[in-house]
């Protein structure tokens, strides 16, 4: 069973910058596709930001402030924040995709806060 685990949440203000970070239990050089999702108050979970086979997508609202990377020898995917707005406030779920022949299995991780007020 994988476990991923998130860490890098907190409150900072506009403007500011965070990372967040999920760790992977196990390598993650077998997951096809690593990825970022939100979820505010009261909204349903978006995606924020995919990496697979190295390339990168993001959702229009973080395009140009957030940067998504994975570190194969860490077992490790970043999510670099900028110039954060109120409107990034939301809990922050990392998942990984384990592709086996025909079957996906996704993993999820608990979450973590990232609160953008001043």
């Amino acid at each position: 069973q994988v476990q991923l685990v998130e860490s890098g949440g907190g409150l900072v203000q506009p403007g500011g910058s965070l990372r967040l970070s999920c760790a992977a239990s196990s390598s993650i050089f077998s997951f096809n596709t690593m990825g970022w999702y939100r979820q505010a108050p009261g909204k349903q979970r978006e995606l924020v930001a995919v990496i697979a086979s190295g390339t990168t997508n993001y959702a229009d609202s973080v395009k140009g402030r957030f940067t998504i990377s994975r570190d194969n020898a860490k077992n490790t995917m970043y999510l670099q924040m900028n110039s954060l707005k109120p409107e990034d406030t939301a809990v922050y779920y990392c998942h990984a995709d384990l592709r086996i022949v025909a079957t996906i299995t996704r993993y999820w991780g608990q979450g973590t806060q990232v609160t953008v007020s001043s």
